[in-house]
């Protein structure tokens, strides 16, 4: 039989290693508890470690998304606000338009509604080249060689930025849609009073209507003969033994003038207003497209040239082109609240979308908090945990105190 030897220095050895790494387990304990973490070092759960990673790596990816949302929803609505202030530039243009149509004004002070007019133009075209807090242009038609949405007023050679990721809207507006699809009268046909080549010089300059009459825009009755115009048609009036008499496309069969009697022409129905005189006529051509600029020079151009050589105004003239003019500017208007709208679709897409990012933002940080930190339960039981540790620790230093009294060397003493 053998008999094993403990030696008492061994025995201390033992005892002290057991002692450091219980401290080290109630350290550990303490450490977990006070953070409220179950997992704080890879090493505490590899697996729960790994899906904290992947939750806190999802979490900053919709953080990105959201900045960048963020950014993208501050341009629209300077964008939107923007286009509010283009609405009311117009509106502000169209009224004096309908005041430049007023019949006591003379050309002197319809000049000087010119001089607001182009200063109102000036403003809606600063409006549409604006650009955002990062230089880039509200509405999108960039030339890059001037730097401007749209150089001279031209359209550029980018119609729109489109959607680009799941939490992404267009970071610019449609400027071709607001300012370039405009139409010409009604948007089928447009109206234009006759030139006609002066008889005793047939190279001089066309001749105007000399009377005063203007039509509106027309209302089209049969879309589908309106739309087969494809070359300008006339409607002229000649003097018949004092009958005012027109004419359909010159040649057709001539009929009694009725001042304000509807003229059915190309499947349209024109009115024309005023006092015509033989030799007069208007012109029926498809509709252009036009951008809202070009119907705002347009329209200062029928304020500002339609003065005779002794002062008076060409009524006639004026009136006809105030009135195609005030249609096209309607038109623009449309263009501009279409787009505002689309703006304001926009800005709803982007709330959902923000609202998605906090619902799944919620979700992957329960993910995290699942996987790295204690519940309510688990928490309870740490505490316990790391109080019996605590126990158990002091136990262990109190007998090690006692132990060590037991050394020969101390009962020698």
């Amino acid at each position: 039989m053998t008999i094993s030897r403990l030696g008492t220095a061994n025995m201390y050895d033992r005892t002290i290693h057991n002692i450091n790494k219980q401290q080290n387990e109630l350290a550990s304990q303490m450490e977990h508890t006070s953070a409220g973490m179950r997992v704080l070092r890879a090493s505490d759960d590899p697996v729960a470690a790994a899906q904290a990673e992947r939750a806190r790596n999802r979490l900053e990816r919709i953080a990105s998304d959201q900045r960048g949302l963020d950014a993208q929803k501050a341009t629209i609505e300077y964008g939107e606000s923007t286009l509010g202030e283009i609405n009311d530039a117009l509106q502000a243009f169209r009224s004096l338009m309908v005041q430049a149509g007023n019949g006591v004004y003379n050309q002197v002070q319809r000049d000087t509604l010119v001089e607001q007019l182009s200063s109102l133009r000036e403003q809606i075209s600063k409006y549409a080249n604006r650009v955002d807090s990062n230089g880039l242009p509200l509405f999108r038609g960039l030339d890059t060689a001037t730097g401007l949405p749209f150089p001279n007023d031209q359209e550029g050679i980018q119609s729109g930025q489109p959607n680009n990721g799941e939490f992404f809207i267009a970071n610019a507006l449609n400027g071709v849609q607001a300012f370039f699809t405009g139409k010409t009268g009604n948007g089928v046909l447009e109206i234009e009073p006759f030139l006609r080549d002066p008889v005793d010089d047939p190279e001089g300059d066309p001749i105007p209507n000399q009377g005063k009459a203007h039509a509106d825009v027309g209302v089209i009755k049969d879309p589908a003969a309106a739309a087969e115009v494809t070359d300008p048609l006339t409607i002229t009036f000649q003097d018949n033994a004092g009958v005012l008499e027109y004419s359909v496309d010159d040649g057709g069969t001539w009929q009694t003038y009725q001042a304000g009697e509807a003229i059915a022409v190309a499947g349209m129905e024109v009115t024309i207003k005023g006092e015509p005189k033989a030799g007069d006529g208007f012109t029926i051509r498809p509709s252009q497209t036009i951008s809202t600029f070009e119907a705002l020079d347009r329209a200062i151009a029928v304020v500002r040239d339609n003065g005779n050589f002794d002062g008076s105004t060409a009524y006639g003239t004026l009136a006809h082109g105030i009135t195609q003019s005030l249609t096209e500017l309607d038109t623009a208007l449309n263009r501009v609240s279409t787009v505002r709208g689309l703006a304001g679709d926009l800005l709803n897409q982007a709330q959902r979308m923000g609202n998605t990012l906090l619902v799944r933002e919620e979700q992957v940080e329960t993910q995290r908090v699942a996987a790295e930190q204690y519940d309510a339960e688990g928490m309870v039981r740490a505490i316990a945990q790391m109080q019996t540790q605590q126990t158990s620790v002091s136990a262990a230093l109190q007998s090690y105190a006692s132990i060590q009294k037991l050394s020969l060397f101390n009962y020698i003493n």
